[in-house]
């Protein structure tokens, strides 16, 4: 077979390949948009974001599974029973692990508790005439509930049978700098997908700068697609919010950051809580709290 008819073929085979990848993220999102008007706004956003977090989980899968010698119940596991984003270190039985200790079994479960506190108890001693509090205690009790408490066990679920899953929150309240926060405590499912996703096949072009500063853009649009639309308001204010944090990485990183101590000890931490909560009523704006948040809150019998 001549060689140009070889290369045909082998371009052939990997744009199918990609796009077996990809195909997933343009067919269920799109799908769940077409539901919306069948479902209460509640309802459509949490279909539409798990169908945004499995094609992106089955986009990872994808490519990191013919890399990656593994046995079928890790591709299970990974697409079905764990948040994380890192398909290579799940599906790799070669990497050491460390079983959880006691004390990290004990802090996991205090941290579920906590948001099942907040959510169930809290957000209902809050009086009715202050529905935005109401909201945003229950959603703060969700957030801790899952992202610091189930997920958490769950992370520690599966370093017990030897898997290399590290929970997707590490401290972040620790964090000196705003860098140090989105990159390496929060959400570390997200940071990790983004990161190889759009950070590294864009650094070379425009470097590191510009790179960084469109995670920040692509983490904006997706939060408005998850908060907004089913909000069906406040279109916009979550992208701002994250256009904000970009600027925020800039200025700590910059000669005059430097110069004023932003990016570590008190003067980062003091920078990095007040940009985070200052502008929060961007990303969870008040229509999404009013007509999301608080009819979840009556579903699930919290309020």
């Amino acid at each position: 077979m001549p060689r140009y008819e070889t290369n045909q073929i082998e371009s052939a085979e990997v744009l199918r390949r990609s796009w077996a990848g990809w195909l997933p993220l343009v067919v269920l999102p799109v799908s769940a948009v077409v539901c919306r008007n069948l479902l209460s706004a509640w309802a459509f956003m949490w279909i539409l974001a798990f169908t945004i977090f499995f094609s992106l989980k089955w986009l990872t899968w994808w490519k990191a599974r013919s890399r990656i010698a593994h046995s079928s119940w890790r591709s299970a596991a990974y697409l079905l029973a764990w948040p994380g984003m890192d398909a290579e270190a799940f599906l790799d039985a070669s990497r050491p692990v460390t079983p959880p200790t006691p004390v990290a079994w004990l802090l996991a479960v205090l941290e579920t508790m906590l948001g099942a506190v907040l959510l169930w108890v809290v957000a209902r001693s809050v009086p009715q005439g202050y529905p935005l509090v109401r909201g945003w205690v229950g959603m703060l009790g969700l957030i801790q509930l899952l992202h610091f408490g189930t997920f958490k066990i769950a992370a520690l679920l599966w370093q017990g049978f030897g898997v290399d899953a590290k929970p997707v929150m590490f401290a972040p309240l620790r964090s000196t700098s705003l860098g140090e926060f989105w990159g390496k405590r929060w959400n570390l499912g997200f940071r990790q997908l983004a990161h190889r996703l759009i950070f590294l096949p864009l650094r070379r072009p425009l470097g590191t700068g510009a790179a960084s500063f469109l995670v920040f853009v692509a983490s904006g649009l997706i939060h408005d697609l998850v908060i907004s639309l089913p909000a069906r308001a406040g279109y916009g204010l979550p992208t701002s919010y994250f256009l904000l944090q970009g600027a925020g990485v800039a200025i700590e990183r910059s000669r005059f950051g430097r110069h004023l101590g932003l990016g570590r000890g008190v003067c980062g931490w003091c920078f990095t809580m007040v940009f985070l909560a200052a502008p929060a009523f961007w990303l969870f704006h008040p229509y999404f709290v009013l007509r999301v948040i608080l009819p979840f809150m009556r579903a699930i019998h919290a309020i």
